[in-house]
């Protein structure tokens, strides 16, 4: 791993010498640590002492650029991804954390005073799998709405997404906003994302113009039950949904966008989601994969918490938080790298984090144990314990 990020650095002229060694420091003791990742535990596992780890954590360092770089090196630009958007809530104890409010934690289905982290990730479409880009605590600003926040994070964000080649940003339904779609677009990407089911739609209109007046543009709103015969039938999605497709006008994001629609008839009553994207020339059924896709992201959010540290951070300053946060997204990157090049695979595999955060740990005592021991790592014989104990209490080898 820290030839890995020594790399990634040496594309990065911009960071200067002593940042890269606490970085690389850093990235290595997220994959190892037990227990919190707080300034004095993580100084257990590491030759940084817990004021080393404070005074660095209040300055900025450009995670966003790293991720790029990283994945860049790693995965090329020959790969479909996609860009997903979420966000995620975050305990905190206290009363004086910069950014503390009330947010929405969907595990408990309610509002909850702490703090949330806005999350960009890329998503690899043939191994289905989400690599953090640049999160940004949420925190509330005079004369914006967090849906301004959330746009402003996605603008900004643009043009890593493009080096990454990335066209599209999936993104849940209430990112399915007028302000929010509209700065994606001017932003130069397309928006997926999903409508609600009473969505106010308008047909086009196709027919011939009178010659006296303005054009007709739109026909009369769609009613999805009496008007599923103008919809272009696609074919059916796990045996009992139908899928339909058309371009239509969205009245709330005020522009022509591609619907489809999922119907699905498993009980009494039929159900159904409508999706949508800015691109009217998406085909339906890449539509429909790509906001599938767009789920991988709560991996991120999964994984970061149990393993890397995400809500650990002992500080009150928004600069620590975020650096907590991206530096806890960052390692999950590499710890996921590191498992595709250890497959050899480009392909979907089932990664257990649980089992490299268990092996990392385990080549880190290893390397204490034989450099106070004196032990030559370069023998075969020696090698090949480090190999077997590596794997020690793995779930998965």
């Amino acid at each position: 791993m820290t030839d890995l990020v020594n790399t990634i650095f040496s594309l990065m002229p911009s960071i200067n010498k002593p940042q890269r060694v606490f970085m690389t420091g850093l990235l290595a003791t997220l994959v190892v640590f037990h227990g919190r990742a707080t300034f004095r535990n993580m100084s257990r596992y590491s030759d940084m002492s817990e004021k080393r780890f404070a005074r660095w954590y209040r300055r900025d360092f450009p995670f966003a650029q790293f991720n790029t770089e990283l994945l860049l090196h790693s995965l090329g630009r020959s790969q479909e991804n996609i860009a997903a958007i979420d966000a995620s809530f975050m305990k905190k104890s206290g009363k004086k954390t910069e950014g503390l409010g009330w947010f929405y934690n969907g595990a408990q289905g309610a509002s909850e005073r702490g703090l949330e982290t806005s999350l960009i990730s890329a998503v690899n479409i043939k191994s289905h799998t989400a690599y953090s880009i640049d999160a940004r605590q949420t925190i509330d600003t005079e004369g914006k709405t967090r849906t301004d926040l959330y746009a402003d994070h996605a603008a900004d964000m643009a043009d890593e997404l493009k080096r990454l080649e990335i066209q599209y940003l999936a993104a849940d339904s209430f990112y399915s906003k007028y302000k929010f779609v509209n700065s994606v677009v001017n932003a130069g990407l397309h928006m997926i994302g999903k409508l609600r089911v009473d969505a106010n739609l308008k047909w086009l209109y196709q027919g011939e113009y009178s010659g006296c007046g303005r054009p007709k543009q739109y026909e009369g709103k769609i009613n999805f039950e009496n008007d599923l015969s103008r919809f272009q039938y696609i074919g059916s999605y796990e045996s009992n949904t139908e899928i339909y497709s058309a371009i239509a006008y969205s009245v709330s994001l005020k522009r022509e966008v591609r619907v489809v629609l999922l119907r699905s008839s498993d009980s009494a009553v039929s159900t159904r989601a409508i999706l949508f994207s800015t691109d009217k020339n998406l085909d339906a059924l890449t539509l429909l994969l790509y906001y599938r896709a767009r789920f991988q992201i709560e991996f991120l959010f999964r994984d970061a918490k149990q393993y890397t540290g995400l809500t650990h951070c002992q500080s009150r300053r928004s600069e620590a938080i975020n650096n907590q946060v991206n530096a806890s997204l960052t390692a999950l990157n590499l710890l996921k790298i590191e498992d595709r090049d250890k497959k050899q695979t480009a392909e979907k595999t089932v990664i257990s984090i649980a089992s490299w955060k268990r092996r990392k740990s385990n080549q880190h005592l290893l390397s204490r144990v034989f450099e106070r021991l004196g032990v030559n790592l370069k023998s075969i014989k020696v090698c090949n314990v480090y190999e077997e104990l590596s794997d020690y209490g793995l779930i998965a080898s």
